[in-house]
């Protein structure tokens, strides 16, 4: 008895090409996957980049994280005291992460749907320049709710809603105004102005201060076109 069986060289052939065309297949099975997730992300960038007006997406809300859940009122108050915009994302000029765009596709394959009618918090800049500062991405839920998807870049700074406090509406624009005079009237050297200075003297350089700084305000309001928090949390105008 052979202690070694004899090649089927036929064999061996056939084995070598079911092997080939196995490996074939399984590379294209991965090209076929890779170019489907290709594809979605297309979608998705797609989707973002254009201005819809779904106001709705058919989320299944047993899937929801309640916590992720805004009614239109808590964004438009979290505008107004941070001096932010909410708009479509076909406004943002920034650049959406590649963990958002994953986020994106897998909420949409646990819901069976294709998310549209993109809306977006950032900083008036990020809409007109790209930037990094805390971009928080939501999709409609209906009812004037919208579900909180993804943030990414930086948090805000924290004194940014006291920054912001004299553009939140006049009352507080004044009062900055005031004060304002009031340090820079208290810093000047009164004698340069009079031999005897009192209060008569302080009060009156602290009108022409108020009156300066005021109208300084006024210029670079109306100049450039800017307002008040109110007005332009979802105003998509450059010069709102």
């Amino acid at each position: 008895m052979a202690i070694l069986s004899r090649v089927d060289v036929v064999s061996k052939l056939q084995n070598y090409r079911d092997a080939l065309r196995s490996s074939k297949l399984i590379l294209e099975e991965v090209h076929a996957i890779l170019n489907k997730e290709e594809n979605r992300d297309i979608r998705i960038k797609s989707q973002l980049d254009s201005e819809s007006e779904i106001l709705e997406n058919n989320f299944n809300f047993d899937l929801l994280n309640t916590e992720s859940i805004f009614h239109i009122n808590q964004i438009k108050k979290i505008c107004i005291d941070y001096r932010l915009r909410f708009l479509s994302t076909t406004y943002f000029k920034g650049d959406f992460p590649q963990k958002t765009i994953n986020k994106i596709k897998l909420i949409e394959t646990q819901h069976q749907i294709q998310i549209k009618g993109y809306r977006i918090i950032a900083p008036s800049k990020l809409f007109k320049l790209k930037n990094a500062d805390d971009p928080l991405l939501f999709a409609p839920i209906g009812n004037n709710y919208f579900y909180l998807i993804d943030k990414w870049g930086k948090d805000l700074h924290p004194l940014r809603k006291y920054l912001m406090l004299p553009f939140k509406n006049l009352r507080n624009l004044i009062l900055l105004v005031l004060l304002l005079s009031l340090l820079v009237t208290s810093l000047l050297p009164i004698r340069l102005f009079t031999t005897n200075p009192d209060k008569a003297t302080f009060w009156l350089l602290y009108m022409f201060v108020f009156k300066m700084i005021g109208s300084i305000v006024i210029f670079y309001g109306f100049a450039l076109g800017k307002n008040f928090n109110h007005a332009i949390w979802n105003s998509k105008y450059f010069n709102a």
